[in-house]
């Protein structure tokens, strides 16, 4: 047993069959099924149930698999040490895509400006697919609202946001769930983190939206809100990414329910130079954002003027 034959076996349970992970290793397909073949012979143990064309794994495949990930995990550690802690190698990162629009983009651009060695690879998802994506070992880590299986997973705080609802401009004002009965909600699909917020701001009025509208991107569901389609719960630093928001009109939510916080999360006790210094980054990033709002908050002092004596002139 190998790391390479590792590394195959790992591409065919990621891309789902020996076609995919033969073009993602740039082998051809008899060259995969050879070492796939090699390496169950030498364990002694059939890794893959072979239904016609697709590969399901065996119980002993799923057992396998776990110690696979821990074993590439240690060897990518083991290389980081030798090459004297320089980031380098590849970092998937998940995220939600109203993170992706508003707050990665200079993230992003001053990380790859310090860690050029790095390669980022950026995924946009629902809250639970990334997270089932950072569980299952897909992503390394991701940016989510919020994180059900924390025993699991490290987290840190990330950005703060205010939730808003947003609806057409001659829209009444919107007060409470009971103000928007009657309207079509716009959501993303099911494992979103702001759908399940609306759901329960719905339910704080015994309700339960009536049509729902499922959309998959931030541009969509603006662009339907301000034409009079419906209504959404929506990230206020998205508007500013996003054409249309002349013609909405944006609704403040009151107490906590418009308070949201984002954290990185990723799999716990396991992270990599690459990961490290995104963390150091993201706190860099924090406090300065905390600096200019302590700086915005405090009263200025005010300045003294000296009047001088009017003098008339005469002539």
């Amino acid at each position: 047993m190998d790391f390479a034959a590792l590394q195959f076996f790992k591409a065919v349970v990621d891309e789902g069959g020996i076609s995919a992970a033969a073009q993602k290793l740039h082998r051809v397909q008899s060259n995969v099924t050879t070492r796939i073949q090699q390496l169950e012979a030498s364990l002694g143990a059939q890794l893959f149930i072979r239904n016609k064309r697709r590969l399901i794994l065996s119980p002993a495949g799923e057992l396998f698999r776990e110690y696979v990930e821990q074993l590439l995990q240690l060897s990518g550690e083991a290389r980081e040490a030798v090459l004297g802690g320089t980031p380098r190698g590849s970092l998937r990162i998940g995220t939600l895509e109203s993170i992706a629009a508003s707050r990665l983009p200079p993230l992003l651009s001053g990380y790859h400006a310090s860690h050029p060695a790095v390669r980022v690879e950026l995924t946009t998802g629902t809250n639970d697919a990334l997270l089932e994506g950072v569980l299952g070992r897909k992503l390394d880590a991701a940016f989510v609202v919020e994180s059900a299986g924390a025993s699991q997973l490290d987290v840190i705080p990330t950005f703060d946001e205010e939730l808003v609802v947003i609806a057409h401009r001659g829209h009444a004002r919107v007060r409470r769930a009971n103000d928007v009965r009657a309207d079509t909600v716009l959501a993303f699909p099911a494992g979103c983190a702001y759908r399940r917020r609306l759901q329960a701001w719905f339910a704080a009025d015994d309700l339960v939206p009536e049509r729902v509208m499922e959309l998959g991107s931030y541009h969509t569901i603006v662009a339907c809100a301000a034409a009079g389609t419906g209504i959404a719960f929506i990230p206020r630093s998205v508007l500013d990414t996003v054409r249309g928001a002349d013609n909405l009109g944006v609704h403040p939510l009151s107490g906590a329910l418009g308070k949201v916080t984002t954290c990185l999360v990723w799999r716990k006790g396991e992270s990599s130079l690459a990961l490290n210094a995104m963390k150091i980054q993201l706190g860099e990033l924090r406090e300065s954002a905390r600096k200019k709002t302590a700086a915005g908050a405090r009263p200025r002092r005010a300045q003294k003027t000296t009047r001088r004596p009017s003098s008339a002139v005469v002539r």
